[in-house]
């Protein structure tokens, strides 16, 4: 079985971000949103690599 990755989301923050918006979250957004993070980062540092630094800039991102 998969280990289940940490969470790189405050979910106090994007509960009440979306609060803002008249809204609702549900408990699975939350998950959903920290795995596109995942992405965006493993990405920047794919892109990082291909430039040959090893310093995530914003660029990358």
């Amino acid at each position: 079985m998969a280990k289940k990755k940490e969470s790189l989301v405050v979910a106090s923050k994007i509960k009440a971000y979306i609060k803002s918006k008249g809204m609702m979250t549900s408990a699975d957004a939350l998950e959903t949103v920290s795995d596109k993070v995942y992405c965006l980062l493993d990405k920047a540092a794919e892109r990082t690599k291909a430039n040959r630094r090893s310093t995530v800039k914003p660029q990358d991102l």
